[in-house]
């Protein structure tokens, strides 16, 4: 599933070809691409069309486009009074790409991808027009209530995730004691999208090798410049995979021009089992974790003792 760094290159290319532009209509091609938006399909594309979409924002894994007001002119004195919009502001699309969704950014007329399930038509004179596709169709859209005052537009639903340690007003101090009062290991922490957001299976595993972790140390003994050690690396390595354009194992993650990131040429520990340790010399080694995997080096990242 894309991590932070990869659903930032995602809104970066909305912002750049999506935002201010109104749409003209909506083609849901596939009822399972909105099904988070319990109105249906018809209902998702009525309450889009004629209306604008703002800048593409982003919390962690989740990205959403706020709906600005239509800009249809308003009624005539003599002309009874139109009701309410249902995408008046305060109303959001909030994207989830699941294992494979993608948006792209694509010339109109040109051939449909073989698992597109929305389409986006917009009204201005640019020849291009806006495509979810989704391989496994876990992912998908739908159109939800904003947090009221809140001045990102924030979806209410994902009111309560956390914010990721890119934002500037993410707090490491209450991040910090977060951690100490928890009763959990360090890894389980990190993909807990409640507490911090945006780390997934992948950062983690190269945060914590960086930070000489090992990922079932619990949480209550970190100290402070443990803390802020981890939360630097967490940050140098999403900030160079967002100038690698992210991680693409495959070409299920794509940037909305259909270009893969190259930071998979950079990892340090995912991925590398068997392989000599980049700082060692020592075999990475794989170990199953809660249906995944987790990637270390048993020399730098030595496992805790156990507990007494």
């Amino acid at each position: 599933m894309p991590e932070l760094p990869e659903v930032e290159v995602v809104r970066t290319g909305l912002e750049r070809w999506v935002c201010g532009r109104t749409v003209a209509a909506v083609e849901v091609l596939h009822p399972r691409a909105v099904r988070r938006h319990l109105a249906g399909p018809d209902d998702f594309a009525a309450q889009l069309t004629g209306h604008r979409l703002g800048t593409a924002r982003r919390r962690g894994k989740y990205l959403w486009v706020p709906v600005e007001p239509s800009l249809a002119s308003p009624a005539s004195p003599a002309s009874p009074a139109s009701p309410a919009s249902p995408a008046d502001p305060g109303r959001a699309v909030l994207a989830h790409l699941g294992m494979s969704g993608q948006l792209l950014v694509q010339p109109q007329g040109s051939p449909d991808e073989k698992h597109l399930r929305i389409r986006f038509r917009f009204a201005d004179a640019e020849a291009t027009e806006l495509r979810f596709v989704d391989q496994r169709t876990f992912g998908g859209l739908s159109l939800h209530d904003t947090v009221p005052g809140d001045p990102e537009g924030l979806p209410d639903v994902i009111a309560h995730i956390a914010r990721d340690p890119l934002d500037p007003a993410f707090d490491d101090d209450a991040f910090h004691a977060a951690l100490r009062r928890r009763r959990t290991t360090v890894k389980r922490a990190l993909l807990d999208q409640s507490l911090i957001s945006g780390v997934g299976n992948i950062y983690a595993d190269e945060a914590l090798w960086r930070t000489r972790l090992h990922y079932d140390r619990p949480t209550a003994g970190l100290t402070r410049p443990r803390t802020a050690e981890l939360l630097l690396h967490i940050r140098e390595v999403m900030n160079e995979a967002l100038a690698a354009g992210g991680t693409s194992f495959d070409s299920l993650y794509v940037n909305v021009n259909g270009e893969s990131g190259y930071f998979d040429r950079s990892l340090d520990a995912y991925g590398r089992e068997d392989e000599p340790c980049r700082r060692c010399g020592t075999a990475m080694r794989r170990r199953p974790w809660m249906n995944r995997s987790s990637y270390f080096c048993p020399r730098c990242q030595p496992a805790p003792r156990p507990a007494r």
